[in-house]
């Protein structure tokens, strides 16, 4: 299948900003311009800002061209059941985690209905942040029923607490509900993370489940607005 011309240009375009040879924050050089560097029209060259600016790439500004976007968002999937450490590993971004809490408590009404747990049962508590380039940008506050997960350490809090529970510990993860919401920040949100001004959060609660449908955790990952999206992969169904 032969390209459109417009669709090279925006591939052209798009390469340019990923491999940062186009920085963020920088202004692209005019429609005319990049009609005749291309050497093609200008509503060409308009079809391909259009697709940049719907894939996230340019910001269109009116009276003022277009402003390369800043692309460094972690690209975190909805769909899927993947370890906080797996996605990063995968998109080769590193980050730190460091661990706030870790401590065993009784669940309250809440967590009762969200581990399908009675109130005597005991939980554990997990709060970590992800820093990248310095800035903590997300908080993960994850809660575990503790007689299935007997064992937790600060050490492997720090790694990968799924690793632990399928090779060490030999559980089977299955599946997850996702609920995903915007939120108003918390003073739990302010402690933890730097919002950078940010009134608003990006809050994924999941709620995992065992190959045999009991609930082995709840997690509450709350993201720092500018610096995420979601993808997930669709496919029509006939």
């Amino acid at each position: 299948m032969v390209k459109n011309k417009y669709d090279s240009i925006y591939q052209d375009i798009a390469g340019q900003i990923e491999t940062g040879k186009l920085k963020k924050h920088t202004k692209l050089p005019s429609e005319n311009e990049l009609a005749e560097s291309y050497g093609t029209s200008r509503e060409t060259i308009r079809k391909a800002l259009n697709l940049l600016s719907q894939n996230g790439y340019i910001q269109k500004i009116k009276a003022k061209g277009s402003v390369v976007l800043d692309i460094g968002r972690f690209d975190f999937p909805v769909s899927g059941l993947t370890s906080f450490k797996e996605v990063a590993e995968k998109v080769g971004k590193p980050f730190t985690t460091t661990v706030h809490e870790l401590y065993v408590m009784k669940p309250d009404d809440c967590l009762q209905t969200e581990l399908k747990i009675p109130a005597k049962e005991d939980v554990w508590k997990i709060a970590r942040t992800r820093e990248k380039e310095g800035e903590r940008i997300i908080l993960d506050k994850s809660f575990f029923v503790k007689k299935l997960v007997p064992g937790l350490t600060k050490e492997i809090c720090e790694d990968s607490i799924y690793e632990y529970l399928e090779k060490e510990l030999g559980l089977n993860i299955s599946f997850a509900r996702k609920e995903i919401t915007v939120e108003e920040c918390t003073d739990e949100d302010r402690k933890y993370l730097d919002l950078k001004g940010y009134d608003h959060i990006v809050v994924v609660r999941n709620n995992v489940y065992l190959d045999n449908a009991s609930v082995i955790e709840y997690t509450e990952s709350r993201h720092r607005l500018d610096k995420f999206r979601f993808v997930d992969f669709a496919r029509r169904s006939r």
